[in-house]
């Protein structure tokens, strides 16, 4: 069936003022003002939907979330549970990137794959990252380069862990050959390679990046180092990183007792960076969903944990708007638009003839979720969710 969205205020990311949306099998077929005037009422062969009084947008892409659960910090008892399609669903998220995180051992990349393809199977799009935050990456296929080449789920590698007492402590020669081994796999199979990078409270922050970047022929873009808002010399750290060319991604999940220490929060966050004169198109959000949210003291030891939410990166994106001030169409960039260009995620990001139809309707006075439609279908329809997961009631 053809889906026609009419007169609703399209931002592609930028803003297009009122037009109509067309879907067909699963894409956008046309964004146009008056497409098929002669239909009034729903048909057959179209369903017609009233965009009226809504802001339509692409849907969220989340690259950071521990889809096969993660933690595990405080023993077996604290690894946390696998992501459910409604949580997306709910949070506005219709692509995600699957990574595995501080447990590289009982969360292997069998389970991370299989989870990849059953969130696909459900509705929503999945990729995912080879490795977890140890060194030598622990793989699919036993190589990198294989895993991107052949793997079609998996898209580069990650989140290898750096400036952290729970890292490998990797040398400069071996974050620059995990880069390498995923630019050259990435290259052969028309996929980014990105290389996602764990960053912890350590005063070394971005240094073993810089060093890469500086002493070798791999593009900083090779990189994208997570959780830049954790404490505020790493955000000054990484306002200057992303003005060199770098991407910088922001961390959404936290809590009250994290913000009262020197965290950042995200919408704060961006307005910050914005001030500072980072391009717009450098910064992303991501939720590190289904992630621990470990407190450690200064011992290392650890105090107490929480878990990431998926839900918070709608939550962050719609603050910068309505608490920081920040136009709608800068502030929803951090994403879709540029993850989908950190990502190289070519049909995804923006309302545009030929991508997937991958779209959030949002009601214009409060910003809240009003429908989500992943692949061209309806997952969330007027406040509801229309599609669950295969185990959920």
């Amino acid at each position: 069936m053809l889906k026609l969205i009419k007169n609703a205020e399209v931002y592609a990311p930028e803003p297009l003022g009122k037009k109509d949306v067309l879907i067909a099998d699963g894409r956008i077929a046309a964004v146009g003002e008056h497409i098929l005037p002669e239909l009034q009422e729903s048909s057959p062969h179209v369903e017609l939907v009233d965009g009226t009084g809504k802001k339509l947008m692409p849907g969220l892409i989340d690259s950071h979330v521990h889809i096969t659960g993660g933690g595990g910090e405080g023993s077996f008892k604290t690894r946390t549970p696998e992501l459910m399609l409604s949580d997306c669903t709910a949070g506005g998220i219709t692509t995600v990137v699957g990574v595995i995180g501080t447990d590289g051992t009982t969360r292997t990349m069998t389970n991370l794959v299989a989870k990849a393809k059953a969130l696909n199977e459900e509705g929503i799009t999945c990729y995912c990252q080879s490795g977890s935050y140890q060194v030598p990456v622990k793989t699919l296929t036993g190589s990198l380069e294989k895993d991107i080449i052949l793997i079609e789920e998996i898209i580069g590698a990650g989140e290898i862990a750096i400036s952290d007492h729970r890292s490998s402590q990797p040398t400069k020669e071996e974050l620059a050959r995990i880069a390498s081994d995923a630019r050259v796999g990435g290259i052969l199979s028309g996929k980014a390679g990105v290389v996602n990078v764990h960053l912890g409270d350590s005063p070394d922050r971005l240094r073993l990046i810089e060093e890469v970047v500086d002493t070798t022929d791999i593009p900083i873009t090779q990189f994208v180092p997570t959780h830049i808002n954790r404490n505020r010399e790493l955000l000054e750290a990484g306002v200057s990183f992303a003005k060199k060319g770098g991407y910088v991604d922001f961390t959404t999940s936290t809590t009250k007792e994290i913000l009262a220490g020197d965290e950042t929060k995200c919408s704060r966050g961006l307005k910050y960076m914005l001030a500072e004169g980072v391009p717009d198109n450098r910064i992303t959000f991501t939720s590190d969903g289904q992630g621990s949210l470990p407190e450690f003291d200064e011992a290392g030891k650890l105090k107490g944990l929480r878990i990431g939410r998926v839900t918070s990166l709608f939550k962050e994106v719609r603050d910068a708007v309505l608490e920081e001030g920040i136009a709608f169409e800068t502030a929803i960039k951090v994403a879709t638009s540029n993850v989908a260009d950190a990502y190289s995620l070519t049909g995804k990001g923006r309302v545009e003839a030929g991508k997937d139809a991958d779209l959030l309707l949002l009601n214009r006075d409060d910003l809240s979720i009003d429908s989500v439609m992943a692949r061209g279908k309806w997952m969330m329809k007027d406040r509801e969710i229309v599609t669950k997961g295969t185990f959920e009631e």
